[in-house]
């Protein structure tokens, strides 16, 4: 089963930062294949959901207020490792992180640049597509909102 959590940069663990960066490099730049820059000084900003099971975190999104990332509250950087991926993960992480945009900053709005190939996911999660489809570091993204 999956522990979920939320901490500030600042309550992060060296260890916990460590395979926070290790699992988004795992799966942004080495699985798709995009070099990109991850470090963006942004994390700073935002709460950071963790998933762990045994000990290790093996799902991830970062959460940001109104105004840190879009005008409206967002989520990024979802993540699940690839082998934990058939546990519905993804799922339950992204459940947890829009409560905790509730219950953190009081918002019900939410605004994430998905990848395309993901819209089915986050439409089962109430978002839907606002505008048109764009590349984010050559990947096709589009932007979604949930009211």
């Amino acid at each position: 089963m999956i522990e979920i959590n939320t901490k500030k940069f600042s309550e992060l663990t060296l260890n916990e930062l460590y395979e926070i960066l290790q699992l988004r490099s795992e799966v942004f730049v080495v699985e798709q294949n995009c070099v990109y820059q991850d470090i963006d000084f942004k994390d700073q900003k935002a709460l950071h959901v963790i998933g762990q099971k045994n000990d290790k975190i093996i799902a991830y999104t970062r959460i940001f207020k109104p105004g840190d990332y879009f005008k409206e509250a967002s989520i990024g950087r979802v993540v699940v490792a690839k082998n934990e991926r058939k546990f519905g993960y993804g799922h339950i992480i992204m459940d947890y992180s829009i409560k905790a945009i509730n219950s953190f900053f009081n918002e019900n709005i939410i605004k994430i640049s998905a990848q395309k190939y993901l819209k089915e996911f986050y439409e089962s999660h109430n978002f839907i597509q606002v505008g048109k489809e764009y590349l984010e570091d050559d990947i096709p993204h589009i932007a979604m909102v949930k009211f």
